[in-house]
């Protein structure tokens, strides 16, 4: 009998990153459509509570037909676990092939952004402050991944910073980045094209394309192995 030694890694393909996501079924569609109408945002925000947290396939059509409802804009073949939750949903643009894992929440404003692109996988409990928040197509979002959209200027200093005015900023992730389980994202940071966030990272400036980041806070780590910063292949020259 053979016995894998401690130690030692194996290689498997990846799931959610190269299945093909089948098509909604054709009265998808006419679902959302339905609910949206007959309950409106504030119904439909309710109606989510009694399907939130099941497995089964009611809940599990339920939750994706509400969100698909209550987005702004959403593709087909979202996926919402069990537990996912949002504010502010109809400020969310939601790509096609999008995964939301089990309790993950996305807090928007209702005057902000949220672009969530294509092939999105967001881990379990993963945290959004999406404010002003633009996540390009085919990144990966580890578990408990977090990202905070806004600050308190904390001024005047008489006054308890939670009454003092919020700083909004931008964060975009580019298309292909990799966000490590527990890492931070910080307000007004842009995580390049192809990047890969550490585990546990908290972030605090930009990160170059193809670069990889670890720490706290965060730094440069390598440059990924195909990319060269002298051959302009992690700004994009790629063939």
């Amino acid at each position: 009998m053979s016995v894998d030694r401690a130690g030692e890694a194996r290689v498997v393909q990846a799931v959610h990153g190269r299945s093909r996501k089948p098509a909604d079924p054709a009265y998808q569609a006419g679902l959302a459509e339905e609910l949206r109408q007959s309950y409106g945002r504030a119904g439909l925000i309710e109606l989510y509570g009694r399907f939130a947290a099941g497995d089964g396939v009611v809940d599990t059509l339920m939750r994706k037909a509400i969100w698909q409802a209550l987005a702004r804009s959403c593709g087909e073949g979202l996926q919402v676990a069990g537990g996912a939750g949002f504010k502010h949903p109809e400020t969310f643009d939601i790509g096609s092939g999008v995964f939301i894992g089990a309790q993950a929440y996305i807090q928007g404003r209702y005057d902000g952004t949220c672009k969530i692109g294509n092939n999105v996988w967001i881990g379990p409990m993963a945290y959004f402050d999406a404010r002003d928040l633009v996540i390009e197509d085919s990144v990966g979002w580890g578990p408990g991944a977090k990202v905070l959209g806004s600050t308190h200027t904390a001024l005047p200093v008489d006054v308890p910073i939670i009454r003092t005015d919020l700083e909004i900023r931008p964060v975009r992730i580019g298309a292909g980045a990799d966000i490590g389980t527990n890492a931070t994202i910080l307000p007004g940071v842009s995580i390049g094209e192809g990047a890969i966030v550490g585990a546990g990272a908290i972030v605090v400036s930009d990160v170059e394309p193809y670069s990889v980041v670890a720490g706290v806070p965060a730094k440069f780590i390598r440059w990924r192995k195909e990319a060269d910063p002298a051959l302009d292949i992690s700004r994009g020259g790629r063939s």
